[in-house]
Formats: structure tokens, sequence, C-alpha cells
């Protein structure tokens, strides 16, 4: 992992020897988020939440951002993110709170006012209704907290179904779940745009998706296969208090982008 452009452009950051503790943002991905965002890193102000080794605020910071709170649950995670603050001679611009990035001491610890939010939770909770809906609880409370020129962006897996459900728990006339048409405002990135009309995925077409989105591990070498369960989409993550989001897709995954909604907006 290595930070990509500005004043610490090809620094290596420490990561953690496997990919267990984070998921770390591909530098391509990266580069396409920054490259929508540019003009926004001057002298901004960043909640990184979920940072892991930092690089998206760090990113940040090296492009022009003049604080970032970076903030991560994980302790010995933590201590290596503070030592790449300090190996960056960044430690007068970030501050490393090793706290849960969807608590209220997090919030609390946000820059006021803020410019730039960034929430990369793990995917498993992105799938978990509960998990999911405290992610967006706390988006919406850094929404609050933007400038009016501020962007609060999330990632998460794409395409995003929900945990699987018992076989027995699905009603036999429950639709499969669906190619459903993108949200207002989507750009894909990467990937052809789909064609108006909706379609549906068949069974293992679904468990072909979950695959590639990285929602479940292939079976063990000679385990019996699992039996096939259904998967909810979710297709609306809209927020009341903020425009969009305007979601660029990217193969595996997905980042969406918020605005703060302006007054007589709907």
């Amino acid at each position: 992992m290595r930070i990509i452009a500005g004043e610490f452009r090809r620094r290596v950051l420490l990561s953690p020897p496997d990919d267990k503790t984070t998921r770390p943002i591909p530098d391509r991905v990266k580069e396409s988020v920054f490259s929508i965002l540019r003009g926004h890193f001057e002298g901004a102000t960043v909640f990184d939440g979920f940072a892991g080794t930092g690089a998206i605020g760090l990113e940040a910071v090296s492009r022009g951002a003049s604080k970032c709170l970076l903030v991560e649950q994980d302790r010995a995670m933590a201590r290596l993110l503070t030592q790449n603050v300090e190996n960056l001679g960044a430690g007068d611009r970030c501050e490393v709170l090793t706290a849960d990035a969807l608590g209220p001491g997090a919030l609390a610890r946000a820059p006021r006012p803020l410019h730039l939010a960034f929430l990369d939770p793990p995917y498993p909770m992105t799938r978990d209704p509960l998990g999911r809906r405290r992610i967006m609880a706390q988006l919406a409370a850094l929404v609050d907290l933007l400038d009016p020129e501020g962007f609060a962006v999330l990632r998460t897996p794409w395409p995003l179904f929900d945990q699987p459900e018992p076989e027995d728990a699905a009603a036999d006339d429950e639709p499969r779940p669906r190619k459903g048409r993108k949200p207002t405002g989507n750009t894909p990135v990467d990937e052809e745009p789909e064609d108006e009309e909706e379609e549906w995925f068949e069974p293992d077409e679904v468990e072909k998706l979950i695959e590639e989105s990285g929602a479940e591990q292939p079976p063990p070498a000679g385990a019996p296969a699992p039996p096939l369960k259904r998967h909810r989409p979710i297709a609306d993550l809209a927020l009341p208090n903020a425009a969009g989001p305007e979601t660029h897709l990217y193969r595996g995954m997905a980042v969406h982008l918020y605005a703060k909604k302006r007054a007589g907006e709907g």
C-alpha cells in the first residue's frame, strides 16, 4: 500500500502481514475516487472511519488536507497506523483515535466544520441488517457535520446482499434477487451499462456474484457443497439528510458519494 500523489507521493505504508485485519482499497479505485474529489483536499478537514493503515486519510493529507481524524478500533492496527503517521512526519495534521468508528466518541472528535468523511466498514458489517443500520446512522450524522461543499464517501461490496437466509425461511413465492436498475446518478466504472429492462438472476448466478464480490469464501477442497440460499438485494442506500448517493461501480465493490442536502431539496 502506498501514497499515490502529493507531498508523500510513492511513500510506502506499513501494512499487516495478511489481509484478514483489513481490506485495503486498490490503488486504481483510490485514484479514481480521489480524482472525482479533485479540488477538495487543499486545507480540508477529514474524517477517516475504519482507517486501517491510513491509506485514505493519509492520501488526503498528502494532497493538502490540513486536519484528519483517523479512527481505528483494532489496537494492533491502530499502533501500525500511528507508526505510518509518524513515518510520514504528519503528526501535526493527523490524530489517531482508537475507537469504534460508528460510536459517539468518534463523532465527537470529528473535525468541525467537516469537509470530507470516509467510511470503509468491513464487508460483513454492510451485509448485516443491524450493522448496516449503524453504518447509515453514523453516515447521516457525519453528513450533518459537513460544510456546504463537503462530501461523505462510503465503500461497500457490490452487488450488495443481505446475509444468506435459511432455505426454510424463504417463501416459495418470494421473487429471486434481480438485476435492478442502478440508482439515479450512478456512474459505472469498468462496466458496461445494463439494459433498462429488468432481468432476474438465476440461483447459480447469485452464488457466482456473491463469490466474485467476496461475500462468501468457497468451501475447502472436498467439502460438500452448501445448500443454495436466497439473498435479498439491497437497493436503497439513500439518506434523508443527504443528496445522493452517486454510486461508482468497480469490480466487486462500489463507492457511494453523498453531499449535504440543500434547503429546498426534496
